[in-house]
């Protein structure tokens, strides 16, 4: 499948999410796997995943699919999902053929994606490194791949594309995403400040604006953002990587 290590080195240099993205998908379907969904989360609870707009979700999966497996909420009763939720690693959706595994919601999930042509494919789960983050990528096998041969490819290829995954999941980390969080250069701007622990007032010497602006640009950062404070909208900015980022 090709020089690991050159695989590596294009994931790494990558300058982009959509540059990372584009690599990765099309070595994915070099090993078979040309349908894949990513998705990580930084604000995971006790009792849920959080607001989906602050989910990193990337995918080449057709709009259709997505329609129903994200916007219409059948995600939370995927059975892959609930597996990563509760492991680290790489498991086979043979998984989900062992009698007992799925919970009827579960089972309706498995049929839909049946109807779509999702059948074959591995879960790779993230360690996560806090109790609220969490990431994990569904590797789906091109029609026609039974399960049998992506086991196949698994037993000969299965380490490295662990480890390529790995990669493109840190490197994603260090990448600037805004999602459905977009935040204006003048937003960022200002709250880069507020990070450096200027007052509002410095801030607008700073910039050479009245306070009354470097407030309107906070509020809208703010509900940009969702949050109610200033201190929360530095935080989640800095989760997103839209601050001190260096333009390229």
């Amino acid at each position: 499948m090709g020089n690991i290590t050159q695989d590596l080195l294009a994931l790494t240099n990558a300058q982009s999410v959509e540059e990372l993205w584009a690599l990765h998908t099309a070595k994915m379907a070099s090993y078979g796997f040309d349908r894949i969904i990513y998705g990580f989360t930084r604000y995971r609870t006790s009792s849920g995943l959080g607001d989906p707009q602050d989910w990193v979700v990337l995918t080449n999966q057709s709009p259709a699919y997505m329609k129903v497996f994200i916007d219409d909420g059948m995600v939370y009763h995927a059975p892959m999902l609930r597996w990563a939720l509760e492991n680290n690693g790489s498991c086979s959706w043979r998984w989900m053929q062992v009698p007992g595994n799925l919970s009827p919601a579960e089972q309706r999930v498995a049929d839909f994606n049946k109807t779509m042509d999702v059948r074959a494919g591995y879960t790779i789960s993230f360690r996560s490194v806090s109790e609220r983050t969490k990431g994990a990528i569904a590797l789906t096998a091109k029609p026609g791949m039974t399960q049998d041969a992506v086991e196949q490819v698994w037993v000969r290829d299965g380490d490295d594309i662990i480890v390529l995954n790995n990669v493109v999941h840190l490197k994603l980390l260090t990448l600037p995403y805004s999602g459905k969080r977009h935040l204006t250069s003048r937003q960022r701007e200002v709250l880069q400040w507020v990070g450096d622990g200027k007052t509002t007032q410095d801030i607008a010497i700073l910039l050479g604006l009245t306070a009354a602006t470097v407030e309107k640009h906070l509020r809208l950062a703010r509900e940009a953002l969702d949050v109610e404070t200033t201190a929360q909208a530095v935080l989640k900015a800095a989760f997103y990587n839209q601050m001190f980022v260096i333009d390229v």
